[in-house]
């Protein structure tokens, strides 16, 4: 408890003390959002305001990580800095997209492509060095059940590149809207320092310092948002959710927890496929799915508190399933 407390208080502070200097700095450098033209028309009002805070957040997960990090190598415990790796990596590759996007003053930076190579070769390297350091098995946990499925180390690496880069990308889905992602995430987090807590497991200090820090930046992201996450932040915070799951051993325990991450990414699956089969229909008025329920009239805070609440139980559910 200690340790979790330590990590959120220290990233909370860091994270509310960095946030005006980020936000002044980003304004100075004209980092400002770029808003699609198929987007939300109200959305247009967001033009400009400064992206890239995820930077707020990473800076405030670093803090409590650097300073435990001479305790943690002697201790041969080198598991919450394998997780920030992954995270801090997928980071880069938002921060590249970003910083193209900003420079050639439009919403499109990497290609697809482009991304998706960098992100399986981040998901391998992760997995591979958590098992070879003794931290993961090659074994399938389905959650509840207690059940444990044995599988060739392979195809365990191809499950987890698909589960990580899959997951990385629903989360970066979930920022749509101010303060969503952010408060959603921030939920996850603190299930999985639960989760750590109960198993005694040195990955509280990350997930407890990840709670603090999207605590603070709440503060500036909530509706009306100050600064966005931008892909830097979203991305580092699909990378810290999956870092988190493999922590534990337990990849499909995001199913239940990343609900929404789910739901969002699949309405614009739906809406996508749809539309191509039907040439033209759409079954959402507007994907992924936060957007329909802005187009139904609900106020982004509204969208935020629901979609928040969802994520409380699936939690709440998830961690005594696992628990008892």
């Amino acid at each position: 408890m200690k340790t979790i407390a330590f990590g959120g208080i220290a990233a909370f502070v860091t994270a509310i003390i960095a946030a005006p200097s980020v936000i002044r700095m980003l304004t100075a450098m004209k980092f400002g959002q770029k808003i699609l033209d198929d987007g939300p028309t109200w959305h247009m009002n967001k033009e400009n305001t400064p992206t890239m805070g995820g930077i707020i957040f990473i800076l405030a997960i670093l803090a409590p990580i650097l300073v435990c990090l001479p305790a943690m190598i002697s201790a041969g415990e080198y598991r919450p800095l394998l997780m920030l790796m992954l995270s801090l990596v997928f980071a880069a590759v938002g921060f590249v997209d970003d910083y193209t996007k900003i420079k050639k003053h439009r919403n499109k930076g990497l290609t697809a492509g482009q991304k998706l190579l960098l992100q399986i070769a981040a998901a391998t390297l992760f997995v591979t060095v958590m098992r070879t350091m003794g931290y993961i098995e090659p074994v399938i946990i389905v959650p509840f059940v207690g059940v444990e499925i044995d599988v060739p180390w392979l195809f365990y690496l191809l499950f987890s590149v698909f589960v990580i880069v899959g997951c990385d990308n629903a989360v970066n889905l979930t920022d749509g809207i101010d303060g969503l992602c952010t408060s959603v995430t921030a939920v996850v987090a603190a299930f999985f320092s639960g989760v750590f807590l109960c198993f005694d497991s040195p990955a509280r200090l990350f997930s407890g310092a990840l709670f603090g820090a999207l605590a603070g930046f709440f503060i500036f992201n909530r509706h009306p948002a100050k600064v966005f996450m931008g892909d830097t932040g979203a991305l580092f915070l699909g990378g810290a959710v999956c870092a988190m799951a493999y922590a534990c051993n337990m990849p499909l325990i995001l199913v239940p927890v990343g609900i929404i991450y789910i739901v969002e990414t699949l309405s614009d699956i739906i809406q996508v496929v749809y539309f191509k089969l039907t040439h033209g229909k759409r079954i959402f008025k507007m994907a992924p799915i936060h957007h329909h329920f802005e187009m139904c009239g609900w106020s982004e805070s509204k969208i935020v508190a629901v979609f928040t609440a969802v994520t409380v139980v699936c939690c709440l559910l998830s961690y005594f399933g696992i628990v008892i």
